[in-house]
């Protein structure tokens, strides 16, 4: 007979090969956990090589997913929970748990050969070096074939296929995760393929049924509800939000979207999500590469349409030339960097946030242009509205910056009511703007030269990437018409910090250290010094969400403060940037492994310092 006991949060990590589905349990468990009403937050880890051996460790893939009864920022520093379905997932991550954690293996799985393949001397189930775990051997793989037994169509290879369902099972029956959301998804996903769908669905309620009946898992768990903000919720993952927020800022706008983009790990994904939403008039293209996909979201803004394009790191090097055109051009369009851990082809699998540079200065001449950068999976919906918005009023090119943690995690997020999002006007020019004449480049109050569509009669203006005259956009080689027009595309972007909020600080009195960041580094600052706060000391913490220009009180803030620390996932890029805008003693926490900050880790080094 089970036990039952409350929690209130709880980490798990469900990791096998990379074949075996890990992330598709994972994101079902997560989707019946976002049912269920608890706070979550998840985090995909992809194996870097994308045909690694099979049974190696190179080849593991995992997820994480951090679920409490109370509200949560980061998907969790430790699992409480390791549900390893080989011997290759049990030893890539056996040293993440904390004495205590609980351990379920696939017991099918340690074979002598499997135990080589994941470089083993011997059985560590066996050897005792698990005793301060405690361990459940379950027979996934011999449980999961029976459980299919008898229907017609499914070979015993298919049916052991099955296995991360049955996982899946017994993960529903531990926390009572409600099973109607995923027999729905089974029976939609495999609707057309009858066996298969027959052979999924057994196996899944097989490992509930086993948890429930069986003696060697003695304990079931509850956590309870979270108390969020009401209003409708749905689970998304960074990708997803985004692609909301272009959708959005398209409709609000009024502007179709043209989304140009060539296929690059981790920025793919934004590419197929916007391909299934033709429904909103969005049109995708995939270009033949890089350059061509950024010429196609210029030449979309030249015809009056929202132009989209989206890579990652080495993609950005070759969009650098069409962006300093656009600068030049002067045309709203924007750029998405889903950043990876680099340089080159790097760890393509790996978040890391090491392009800031690369987006403030990466193009030849004096380029600036805004930059915004998304914090949480859901963030990455207001970051989109964002960045067209800005690149519509101001009329310039615009980076968005996120990362592969970003777009592959996932978390609730609270669907906003349409009425109250920013309303874009692309106020296109209708006529003359001078007496009788249109001149291209005459500026309103914020410095934005008028969009004329091409075929408007009375418009035509000539383009290019040559200096323009002032005005009348013809070509000039004038020192002082050069230097005047740089000077104006600076101003430009310059004036957006009044247009944007102001960085706001989440202070504690007495407190003389600030912990600052940007992009993904929020969740484990805000647990972070939420710890620290726990066990008595001050400190606070803010985060921009304006790269480029920062918010107009930046150096207020920094200078309200004895010490400033710059948490980022890189060799310390804002760091630099803080240290030579406002002339301070910025510390900086850097972390270059190719995995997301922690919040131990923050509250480590908040605790050094104080």
């Amino acid at each position: 007979m089970s036990r039952t006991v409350d929690k209130d949060r709880v980490v798990i990590r469900i990791a096998g090969d990379s074949g075996d589905g890990m992330q598709l349990a994972g994101g079902r468990f997560a989707e019946a956990t976002a049912v269920f009403g608890n706070d979550l937050v998840t985090a995909p880890d992809y194996p870097a090589e994308v045909r690694a051996p099979t049974g190696t460790v190179r080849g593991v893939s995992a997820f994480q997913i951090h679920f409490a009864s109370r509200d949560i920022l980061t998907p969790g520093d430790t699992p409480n929970v390791l549900v390893a379905m080989n011997p290759a997932a049990l030893k890539s991550n056996v040293d993440t748990l904390e004495s205590g954690s609980t351990i379920v293996v696939n017991d099918d799985a340690f074979t002598k050969r499997n135990l080589v393949k994941a470089g083993y001397d011997s059985n560590p189930l066996e050897d005792g070096s698990l005793t301060e775990f405690q361990v459940h051997r379950l027979p996934m793989t011999s449980m999961t074939v029976r459980a299919t037994e008898g229907i017609e169509g499914v070979s015993s290879r298919d049916a052991a296929r099955a296995k991360n369902l049955f996982a899946l099972g017994v993960l529903s029956w531990m926390y009572g995760r409600p099973l109607p959301v995923t027999e729905e998804w089974i029976e939609q996903k495999f609707a057309k393929h009858g066996p298969i769908l027959t052979a999924n669905l057994a196996a899944f309620h097989a490992g509930y049924n086993f948890g429930e009946t069986t003696e060697l898992l003695d304990v079931q768990y509850r956590v309870k509800p979270a108390a969020l903000p009401a209003g409708t919720y749905r689970n998304v993952d960074g990708t997803t939000a985004t692609a909301l927020g272009l959708i959005a800022a398209s409709v609000t706008s009024g502007l179709p979207m043209l989304f140009a983009s060539y296929p690059i790990t981790p920025a793919s994904e934004l590419l197929h999500e916007l391909a299934r939403q033709r429904r909103f008039g969005v049109r995708v293209i995939q270009a033949e590469d890089e350059i061509a996909a950024a010429n196609m979201a210029l030449g979309a803004a030249f015809g009056g349409q929202l132009g989209v394009t989206a890579t990652s790191g080495p993609g950005m090097d070759l969009k650098a030339e069409t962006i300093g055109l656009a600068v030049a051009l002067e045309l709203p369009m924007v750029i998405i960097d889903v950043q990876r851990a680099g340089p080159s082809t790097g760890m393509p699998t790996k978040p890391e946030s090491s392009d800031l540079m690369m987006a403030l200065y990466g193009r030849h001449g004096e380029s600036p242009l805004p930059v915004v950068a998304a914090a949480t999976p859901a963030h990455c919906f207001d970051a989109a509205l964002e960045a067209v918005r800005l690149a519509v009023d101001y009329r310039t090119p615009v980076i968005l910056l996120s990362d592969a943690f970003l777009a592959n995690s996932s978390e609730p997020w609270l669907i906003p009511n349409i009425d109250e999002l920013p309303r874009i006007d692309p106020r296109f020019a209708q006529g003359p703007n001078l007496d009788d004449d249109f001149l291209p480049y005459l500026r309103d109050e914020r410095l934005a030269r008028p969009w004329a569509i091409p075929g408007t009669i009375g418009l035509g203006h000539r383009i290019g990437g040559l200096e323009k005259e002032d005005g009348t956009g013809n070509i000039s080689y004038e020192p002082e018409n050069h230097a005047r027009m740089t000077s104006l595309r600076a101003e430009k972007v310059e004036g957006i910090a009044q247009d944007i909020a102001p960085l706001e600080v989440d202070h504690e009195d007495g407190a003389e250290l600030l912990v600052l960041g940007w992009g993904s580094s929020y969740g484990p600052i805000k647990a972070g010094v939420r710890r620290v706060r726990d066990r008595g000391g001050k400190v606070a913490c803010a985060h921009l969400f304006h790269l480029n220009p920062l918010p107009a009180n930046t150096g207020e803030v920094l200078r309200s403060y004895r010490r400033v620390l710059v948490a980022e996932t890189n060799m310390g890029q804002l760091s630099r940037l803080v240290r030579a805008e406002f002339l301070i003693g910025a510390e900086s926490f850097t972390k270059l492994e190719g995995e997301p900050m922690l919040a131990a880790e923050i509250e480590h080094e908040i605790l050094e310092r104080l």
